[in-house]
């Protein structure tokens, strides 16, 4: 049964990832199609990050009632019915209506998923798990480049995906049975008892200064993911096809640097490898910047998924070491949420930025949010350590 489930978890987090990568893919050519600027891409990340941290928020009451399993076959087959939506839509409006639910669902799978995990299963696990993540956000931008280079509207590549989608949907809907015998042979703490919420969870300093660093990670993932297409179309010289591809490989990457993190967990601690993905991310934005040949983007894009890759699963399964097991679901839930914060207003924010002083600026911006980033973990840590919180092998 152990195994099964297992099993299931990962195939559900190749679900996690297919919809996240789509929309960056493809705002190129439906921008294009509706006219729009090229900004109004916020609106759309707005929407599916607000889904994303009101879901959260709310996740440690929902696994409570529900369970880990109806969590996560619920939000999944509401990710699907949203690409579904999405392949439908014929206005810019409906795609802004589709994004709620796409938020939502994609929010209470993460973290029911990620506490389940965090809780249940070693580092390497973890690690692995968000590999498969990076396996779902390598396919859909590669379905996505194959439909728009066969001269086919982006509808297409949102149908097909959606799909794969809901095959997932409908293998996490029948692995049901697995979850409700786990449940009662093994709860979570968030299934077993309320630890308490959000407001709990921001009492506590150390929490406050890990929200930066979920926060900037993943504005780091998000800003290359949604802008990294544009920024190769509109000043490497890309076309929209090739574009594709490469962000395709900046995500290939990121699964490569998660998997790589699982296979060294054994032999190097969880803040030793976000530290080696955090110094690997650093060349990233600096071969943007510099003025070199636009093929270096290639190899730029695929640092930056390689260096990314450790960072975020290494983190979450750090959470009930670092707070302790009683309250990792209700820091889990925060975490999630300043994770969806950064998602949801640093791609945007970089869209303004876009439109006022060009795309050009796209590397800059990525190193900003690998400073902060970079500083925030080095006082986290510090706290940590005065709090007794790390064990002696990760001081």
């Amino acid at each position: 049964m152990a195994t099964a489930l297992l099993i299931v978890i990962y195939i559900a987090f190749v679900g996690l990832g297919i919809p996240d990568s789509l929309f960056g893919t493809a705002w190129p050519a439906i921008y294009a199609e509706f006219s729009l600027p090229v900004s109004y891409a916020s609106f759309v990340t707005l929407i599916i990050s607000g889904g994303t941290i009101v879901s959260a928020l709310f996740g440690t009451k929902l696994i409570k009632a529900l369970g880990t399993g109806v969590v996560t076959a619920v939000s999944t087959a509401l990710t699907a019915l949203a690409l579904l939506g999405f392949s439908l839509s014929g206005s810019f409006a409906m795609l802004c209506v589709f994004a709620l639910p796409l938020g939502i669902g994609a929010g209470a799978v993460d973290t029911a998923l990620n506490d389940y995990v965090a809780n249940h299963y070693k580092a390497a696990h973890m690690n692995f798990l968000h590999c498969f993540y990076g396996v779902g956000v390598s396919l859909s931008p590669l379905l996505m480049s194959f439909a728009l280079s066969d001269g086919a509207a982006w509808r297409s590549g949102y149908s097909t995906v959606f799909y794969f989608q809901a095959a997932i949907a409908l293998l996490v809907i029948l692995s049901l049975p697995l979850w409700f015998k786990a449940r009662a042979k093994n709860p979570s703490p968030a299934e077993e008892k309320f630890s308490g919420g959000p407001m709990k969870a921001a009492k506590i300093p150390e929490v406050r200064v890990a929200w930066l660093v979920f926060f900037s990670s993943c504005a780091i993932e998000y800003t290359c993911g949604t802008w990294g297409s544009t920024f190769l179309v509109g000043v490497k010289g890309f076309g929209a096809d090739a574009a594709a591809r490469a962000v395709t490989l900046y995500y290939a990457g990121l699964a490569a640097g998660r998997f790589l993190s699982g296979v060294f967990s054994g032999r190097l601690k969880s803040w030793a490898l976000i530290a080696i993905g955090q110094w690997t991310l650093v060349a990233a934005p600096l071969l943007l910047a510099l003025p070199l040949p636009a093929e270096i983007s290639y190899a730029a894009l695929l640092l930056a998924g390689l260096g990314a890759g450790p960072i975020f699963p290494n983190l979450i399964h750090l959470t009930p070491q670092n707070f302790g097991r009683e309250n990792s679901q209700a820091v889990m839930g925060t975490q999630m949420a300043a994770s969806y914060v950064g998602i949801m207003l640093m791609p945007p924010l970089f869209g303004l930025a876009a439109d006022a002083v060009g795309v050009w600026f796209f590397p800059y911006y990525l190193m900003v949010l690998l400073i902060v980033m970079m500083a925030a973990t080095f006082f986290l840590k510090r706290m940590l350590k005065r709090k007794n919180r790390l064990t002696t092998e990760e001081k």
